[in-house]
């Protein structure tokens, strides 16, 4: 009797296919059990280019030759085509991390043999699959993604700008707290449309800055040439330009996040398109309002988190599975009587700089988190306590999006004290005066 194609009680899957992709193309090993002879298995290698024909082809023959699950290995870009192709044509497609599909040391390397390891690998079910979110999801990634990049480029921008006045002898950003405030902009503008004058120059300033006449008037007396306009007057329409793009991601944002938290049609009625777009629309201003109550997040952070992770906690049963996949927990590192914590991993770089932005701005604040990281810096160091906050705030976010009822609730700055247990805090203290070479006797109070 032929095994069936589906996942066996040990793990094992019958029917499997791997790829190893390339950039031009990929090679593909198919294993399916022999037709006659039990216990055996048929191994089929070959190469297919990476053309959309070429990929639907594939699919055609692995679903002919009933195969459900097709394994390949995270390769830049490259594996996009393949795992879309493939699963709009109805297979079970997993991504796996190159780290955990390494072949052993020593043995060659073609591409061949990569193929033949990943695909035994994926058939004694020795893989993980890697989390590829929902096309909606993917495509609010690259809106976001595409924005913190725009916003890094403005960033280095505005520096050069500054780097440009501090070659012409100008220090306005010695005076100014921003160098792109409205008072700063307009006297940046007044520079390159041939103003030269202190002066006049220190005339634009507006509100608080009126008050540092006397100070701008000595930090805008230079050498203010025309090289330095030319140079100025590019990199202005440069930011002005990224600023322009930023906006408009934010409003695709905005779109695109609609789509990922439309809430599903249970009623079995079809509601016209514009009551689910501003249902859609309510559930997405809800969504992002919620995390936007967590100290130090943000709209745009908060944008950023439902991107990377998406709006169905399904995939993460539990905060801790989650904050795992984020690499946000110490790795455990075991030999013989001795643990140690490795270090956490690199994990998703968008999410783990978006979270670092956020675990800053909460160390500020005299909430919970901000109390946290007091706690935590004083016996950790600054990095470990950020990569604390950092947790929290990724399990606040799993629990306010797992459960749309769920509001959040700060615990408050003083929750550790109220929480603290009387012997530990009284055995801390003597501890600390033991140091100090003190002898203690407690006695109860009468």
């Amino acid at each position: 009797m032929e095994e069936s194609a589906e996942d066996h009680d040990d793990g094992t899957v019958a029917r499997v296919a791997a790829i190893d992709i390339a950039k031009a193309s990929g090679m593909v090993c198919m294993r399916v059990p022999h037709d006659t002879i039990e216990g055996r298995r048929v191994q089929q290698v070959w190469n297919v280019a990476s053309t959309t024909n070429a990929i639907l082809e594939l699919g055609d023959k692995l679903i002919c030759q009933g195969v459900q699950r097709v394994v390949m290995e995270a390769t830049g870009p490259y594996w996009r085509p393949f795992f879309y192709l493939l699963e709009a044509r109805g297979l079970e497609c997993w991504l796996v991390n190159a780290r955990d599909v390494k072949n052993v040391p020593g043995r060659p390397k073609t591409d061949k043999l990569d193929a033949v390891w990943l695909a035994k690998l994926a058939e004694r079910g020795m893989v993980r699959a890697s989390f590829v979110p929902p096309k909606p999801v993917r495509q609010l990634r690259d809106l976001t993604r595409t924005r913190t990049v725009f916003i890094q480029e403005r960033t280095r921008h505005k520096h050069r700008v500054d780097k440009i006045l501090q070659d012409a002898q100008i220090k306005l950003s010695s005076v100014v707290s921003d160098l792109f405030g409205v008072s700063s902009r307009a006297m940046l503008d007044a520079l390159v449309s041939g103003e030269r004058s202190p002066r006049t120059l220190a005339d634009l300033a507006q509100g608080s800055l009126v008050k540092k006449r006397s100070a701008l008037v000595e930090a805008l007396t230079g050498q203010f040439d025309d090289h330095h306009g030319r140079l100025l007057r590019v990199l202005l329409e440069t930011v002005d330009h990224l600023t322009a793009q930023v906006h408009e991601l934010d409003r695709l944002i905005t779109l695109a996040l609609d789509q990922i938290t439309a809430p599903p049609d249970d009623t079995g009625t079809k509601p016209g398109a514009g009551d689910t777009a501003q249902a859609a629309g309510r559930a997405a201003h809800d969504l992002v309002e919620r995390l936007d109550a967590i100290p130090g997040v943000g709209p745009t952070t908060a944008q950023i988190i439902l991107a990377e992770i998406g709006a169905d906690m399904s995939r993460f049963p539990t905060p801790e599975h989650l904050v795992s996949w984020a690499k946000l927990c110490p790795r455990t590192t075991q030999s013989g009587a001795k643990n140690t914590a490795g270090p956490n991993g690199k994990g998703n770089p968008w999410l783990k700089g978006a979270l670092g932005e956020a675990a800053s701005a909460a160390a500020r604040t005299d909430t919970f988190l901000g109390a946290r990281y007091r706690r935590i810096v004083k016996r950790r160091g600054h990095a470990k306590a950020l990569v604390a906050v950092a947790r929290s705030i990724l399990v606040i976010s799993w629990h306010l999006i797992n459960d749309p009822e769920a509001p959040y609730q700060d615990l408050g700055a003083d929750w550790h004290q109220r929480h603290l247990s009387a012997a530990r805090k009284t055995r801390d203290l003597v501890r600390q005066l033991q140091a100090l070479g003190h002898t203690v006797n407690l006695a109860p109070a009468g």
